[in-house]
């Protein structure tokens, strides 16, 4: 099952080809890299339009070039949320759009949820697209880690533009497996959990993180802090050569097989508007009831 993030108005993929992606981000259209895009452009003219480009070095890396003066950063909105905007010296932007399919299931899942109190735990959090999501439908608590500092206030700043900061999240730098399982010997459970860990990393310690060799040990030490009345658990993807049939197996042999339910496992998928086509955007596994 794929699913598809077209209820953006603030964003927009205009075109694709030649392994790189022309993007509408409010009022300011980026062009970047993307190697998914094999095949060719069809009409050059829109990318001509370009308010900057990134160019990808052959030493690893790259830079932007600036075809007009931009901000610093500039700001989108999603379903009441805003995020802050910042092209970097890795071509992100600060957010990924096509998690906005994700935020749009865990949104109206909190929001017709009978609960009392619904606790989430965001892990790999980055800059706390789906944190502010839960917030924003009405989760008792959001928590929000990240090994990485700078995300981490990167969120801050993105809690304060969607105007939640009267709501309980807690951010927490630090290595998401060393932070869980400190969660297990305080006996606290969650409702949802939602991760996006990368294919290859190191924690605030220079800890490795590769996804391939870590993911089930993950899975099952998060399954240990899974309320029993837990509404979901979403594990998202981006890895090469890892793919939805073995996302899919994983989640049957761990979480599936301690507690039941549905499993769900598809592409996450950006709509183009130049030819009413899709761009491949990585892929996700839910859990729910």
């Amino acid at each position: 099952m794929n699913q598809i993030a077209d209820n953006w108005k603030d964003y927009e993929v205009i075109d694709t080809g030649n392994k790189e992606k022309l993007e509408r981000w409010n009022n300011i259209i980026l062009r970047r890299p993307d190697p998914v895009c094999i095949w060719p452009i069809e009409d050059e003219r829109p990318w001509t339009k370009a308010d900057a480009v990134y160019h990808r070095s052959k030493s690893g890396g790259g830079q932007w070039e600036m075809k007009k003066p931009l901000k610093e950063f500039w700001t989108i909105g999603y379903r009441g949320l805003r995020f802050k905007i910042s092209p970097t010296g890795f071509k992100h932007t600060g957010l990924f759009p096509e998690q906005a399919a994700n935020w749009d299931f865990m949104m109206d899942t909190i929001e017709a949820s009978r609960l009392d109190e619904i606790r989430i735990l965001n892990l790999f959090a980055y800059t706390g697209g789906a944190t502010m999501a839960c917030a924003k439908a009405g989760a008792s608590e959001v928590v929000h880690v990240d090994a990485a500092k700078g995300m981490v206030q990167w969120a801050k700043e993105n809690m304060e533009l969607s105007h939640l900061d009267n709501k309980k999240i807690r951010f927490i730098v630090e290595d998401c497996l060393k932070f869980v399982k400190r969660e297990q010997r305080r006996g606290r459970t969650y409702h949802g959990i939602v991760m996006d860990p990368p294919s290859y990393g190191r924690g605030p310690k220079q800890e490795l993180w590769k996804l391939e060799d870590q993911l089930f040990e993950l899975i099952s030490e998060c399954m240990k802090i899974l309320d029993k009345d837990a509404l979901f658990f979403i594990v998202n993807c981006y890895t090469t050569g890892f793919s939805i049939s073995t996302l899919e197996q994983t989640l049957k042999h761990s979480i599936q097989k301690e507690f039941g339910g549905n499993i769900e496992c598809g592409e996450n998928l950006l709509p183009v508007s130049k030819d009413n086509g899709v761009l491949p955007c990585g892929i996700f596994g839910r859990w729910t009831r």
